[in-house]
């Protein structure tokens, strides 16, 4: 087997941009990324640090070099893209400037012991894996608030301190964005221990109570389907997007299947938009949502489909505010799942007028 790696390459004293160096790897004993990096830095050398617990990108999702190679083969296939922990701030190779992560720790310094202060600096992962640091650079990072988890833990007497210094800071457990598709093997404790920080701060409501129709209200009304009909419109003629966030919709990846567009694979078809803590932190969300939707137009999709009504709410109602947060118009169409369904199945007017109703008309009848 043979595997065909793009390897980042930089070095801030010399290059303006960084480029991406090919190797073909030929995989014989090598049993971790770990001894494939050895094996190039013979032959080419460059910055990293040989140990397993060292963080690496490959293909967007985080990981150390302690990875298997038949983990990434059965994740990604033998076509590897191989990236620092955060590219804005890579100084030569896979060596980056990491002041922004050792900064946060002064935020609880007064609790922790040196023991304490090692385990913070083998959380980097989740500091560098937060999609949030791609739209708030200052945000105190998921690697403290888990530190903050274990030292309630370890004395609930400091708790309400340790509370009152995360909620004083700017950029602070509001501004949390999931885990959970950002790392190639997820722990769904590290979310859990989050969200029992993010409750304790009072900071979450639920998805349901809140209005995500800041621009305009939304009379749209999604009308029931039967899944089982035929088909008698597939779609060939358009080219479809699907966001889904943290979790994929398999009724409508099922559906995407059967119909005859192209459908367009979305690098942020699964980042979390930060809905429940949408009534406190609008701006974050609101970004998110743009970027999603702008990556979408871009990439050439007629349609960007949901499947959620909140989600639906939030990219329809919300013009000019996602258009202001990226300083570019939002104009693509969306669709809830439910529209897709009746329109595939040639129910065109029991929904032809709640189309109507869309701040960006599909005009697909």
């Amino acid at each position: 087997m043979t595997l065909e790696l793009a390897i980042f390459r930089f070095d801030a004293k010399s290059d303006y941009l960084p480029y991406y160096k090919k190797h073909f790897i030929k995989i014989k004993e090598q049993k971790t990324l770990l001894d494939i990096f050895n094996e190039i830095n013979e032959d080419e050398p460059f910055d990293y640090e040989a140990c397993e617990n060292f963080g690496v990108v490959v293909n967007k999702k985080y990981t150390t070099l302690e990875v298997s190679i038949q983990k990434l083969v059965e994740t990604f296939g033998k076509d590897l893209t191989i990236e620092p922990l955060s590219i804005r701030r890579a100084n030569k190779d896979f060596m980056i400037d990491e002041s922004d992560f050792t900064e946060k720790l002064d935020i609880l310094k007064e609790f922790i012991n040196e023991e304490e202060r090692t385990e913070y600096l083998n959380n980097k992962l989740y500091f560098y894996a937060s999609n949030t640091l791609n739209f708030q650079y200052e945000y105190i990072g998921d690697a403290i608030i888990l530190l903050a988890h274990k030292l309630i833990e370890k004395n609930p007497n400091n708790k309400q301190k340790i509370l009152e210094l995360l909620e004083n800071q700017d950029y602070s457990v509001e501004y949390h964005t999931s885990l959970e598709n950002r790392l190639l093997e997820f722990d769904e404790t590290i979310e859990e221990k989050i969200n029992q920080i993010k409750n304790e701060l009072e900071l979450v409501k639920s998805i349901e109570e809140q209005n995500f129709c800041l621009d305009k209200s939304s009379s749209v009304k999604f009308h029931d389907y039967d899944f089982n009909s035929v088909i008698k419109h597939d779609f060939h003629d358009f080219n479809l997007a699907y966001y889904y966030g943290k979790n994929k919709d398999t009724e409508v990846e099922k559906f995407l299947e059967k119909l005859n567009a192209k459908v367009i694979k979305l690098e942020n078809e699964n980042i979390d938009l930060n809905l429940e803590t949408f009534h406190i932190n609008q701006n974050l969300t609101i970004k998110l949502a743009a970027t999603i939707m702008l990556e979408a137009f871009d990439a050439g999709a007629d349609l960007l489909i949901v499947d959620s009504v909140e989600v639906f709410k939030l990219f329809d109602t919300n013009r000019a505010s996602l258009s202001k947060a990226v300083g570019r118009e939002v104009i693509i169409p969306v669709l809830h799942k439910s529209e897709l369904f009746n329109l595939s199945f040639n129910e065109h007017e029991k929904i032809k007028k709640d189309l109507t109703k869309h701040e960006i008309d599909p005009e697909i009848i």
